[in-house]
């Protein structure tokens, strides 16, 4: 007989041990019935009437050890009658049973062999809860991951917030346990993917927490600790508090951070400054930091995602009119000009596009463009075949924008070849994208027509006459103005004018032309002041 315990509850203890050895679904409803037994017991009431404290020491650690082990081999996921001993052992004043305990339940949610709905569901978050203040760091590390696993939905989120467990995961976030500290900072992350959990989070002060643990010398905490700050600064409202912390301290800390030699955190730490950008006076602060440097090393590193995260924040500042002279004069139209050559990202060639369309708005920007490869990089991307229908509406936008400028007409006449002519001339007929129909149709109308140019229209003018001819037909004045501004311009091409003489277009074009002087006269005649 176990000590201080009769033989009836000795045996029961022995035969729990003895069922979780051979746990399997059937033997479920034998493991509650017997803990229902032992509570019922009455060597068991004299202080509480949990029965995991009353369970002899050795008998626990038998049960956890037996549980752990066992359900480490099984693959299918676990009835929720099984987690009544869970919630008994996570009570246990015994050290080692709530090491062993919570380990076990690590590995459960880890390995999705337990609903974390139901973990909640059955009384476990409490004593979760009571052990991230316990003074064993082992029992703390694990129940931060429990309850980091736990917060990764929206109902167990708004549960940890009610049971007030923000104070004590903002407490171990500053532990000198590298093993807890990290735990804890992700429990908090994943708080902060709800808007109404991040606004607990920030009403307990844990933005300042959060961003001196971008300084942390664990690679993982920085991580967390970022991830979290670009989620908060999701929401505007949070940006005072952010940037509030004296002397730019968040600022620094993150332009620092973006010079990391992990990738990840660099990459997340651009993804939280472009966030805070949306902001005119963090962008002036960031310039006034000499955000250029950091950001131009990542706009050339090899990585994808870095470049990507690069350019978001590239793009979040040009369009801001007092940076760009500063952008421009920094090179960072020739640094986009060779992102466009060498990457295929939908990603990054769109952020570059808009770039280019801001940084091009002066002088100095349209002679940088001139001078850098991003007429090329764009005309490339245009006929690329892993480019989507969303980025070639980018990239003909950007184009239609350089050429009404007579500096730029004239460069992209010089690179257009065959293939890009192909590709305008067929995404003006499709009309069921009319935007993109109409910018590519535009970008042809103010090609300039040199030989070259014409050498390279001529193949395609009966293609041409039949996107000019629906759009005469079309109700939208803009396309019916359009096909009369590229009339006019291929007519200064001899064989076109031929081409176009007695065709069923020059026919619709005399209609217009008789509907829109009808409608001139009319306008006239309304205008005429009455007779005296």
């Amino acid at each position: 007989m176990a000590t201080g315990i009769c033989e009836k509850c000795a045996q029961l203890l022995k035969d729990f041990v003895a069922y979780v050895k051979r746990l399997s679904s059937e033997l479920v409803q034998k493991i509650t019935e017997c803990i229902k037994n032992l509570s019922r017991c009455s060597c068991l009431r004299r202080k509480r009437a949990t029965v995991a404290s009353y369970i002899s020491e050795q008998h626990e650690r038998q049960a956890a050890r037996a549980l752990l082990n066992h359900l480490d081999t099984v693959d299918y996921p676990l009835p929720v009658a099984l987690l009544e001993p869970y919630t008994a052992l996570l009570l246990s004043n015994d050290m080692e049973v709530q090491r062993i305990t919570t380990l076990s339940l690590v590995h459960l949610l880890v390995k999705n062999k337990v609903s974390k709905e139901q973990v909640i569901e059955t009384g476990m978050l409490m004593p979760l809860l009571e052990m991230l203040q316990s003074g064993d760091p082992t029992v703390q590390c694990n129940s931060c991951q429990c309850i980091a696993s736990l917060a990764s939905s929206d109902s167990n989120r708004e549960a940890i917030v009610s049971a007030e467990g923000v104070i004590p995961l903002l407490v171990l976030a500053k532990s000198y346990d590298p093993r807890v500290q990290q735990n804890a900072v992700c429990a908090l992350l994943n708080l902060t993917q709800s808007e109404r959990t991040m606004g607990v989070l920030c009403q307990e002060g844990a933005i300042p927490v959060l961003a001196l643990l971008l300084q942390s010398s664990n690679y993982e905490v920085q991580f967390y600790s970022c991830s979290a700050l670009s989620n908060i600064a999701t929401v505007p409202g949070h940006h005072p508090k952010m940037l509030g912390i004296g002397d730019r301290f968040l600022l620094k800390s993150l332009l620092t951070l973006m010079s990391s030699s992990v990738q990840k955190n660099a990459s997340q730490a651009c993804r939280c400054l472009q966030i805070l950008s949306g902001n005119v006076v963090t962008q002036e602060q960031l310039m006034y930091l000499n955000c250029v440097l950091p950001l131009k090393a990542l706009l050339c590193s090899a990585t994808p995602p870095l470049t990507e995260s690069a350019i978001a924040l590239l793009s979040e500042l040009a369009t801001h009119q007092p940076n760009r002279e500063g952008l421009v004069n920094e090179g960072l139209v020739q640094v986009i000009g060779q992102l466009l050559l060498c990457h295929r990202s939908s990603s990054i060639i769109n952020h570059s596009v808009v770039t280019i369309t801001n940084l091009s708005s002066t002088s100095e920007g349209q002679q940088a463009v001139m001078d850098s490869e991003c007429v090329t990089g764009l005309l490339k991307a245009l006929v690329s075949s892993v480019t989507s229908e969303e980025t070639v509406l980018c990239v003909t936008s950007c184009l239609h924008h350089l050429t009404s400028w007579d500096l730029l007409q004239s460069h992209l006449a010089t690179n257009i070849t065959p293939e890009h002519v192909s590709s305008l001339v067929k995404f003006s007929a499709q009309m069921d994208n009319l935007e993109l129909s109409y910018r590519s149709a535009s970008i042809i109308s103010k090609l300039k027509m040199n030989e070259h140019v014409i050498q390279l229209l001529t193949p395609h003018y009966a293609a041409i006459s039949e996107y000019l001819l629906m759009y005469l037909k079309n109700q939208e004045v803009r396309f019916q103005q359009l096909s009369i501004v590229t009339l006019c311009n291929l007519k200064k091409d001899r064989e076109f004018s031929v081409l176009m003489s007695g065709s069923v277009l020059e026919k619709q074009l005399k209609r217009v032309h008789a509907q829109t002087e009808q409608t001139r006269q009319l306008l006239q005649a309304i205008q005429m002041p009455p007779s005296s």
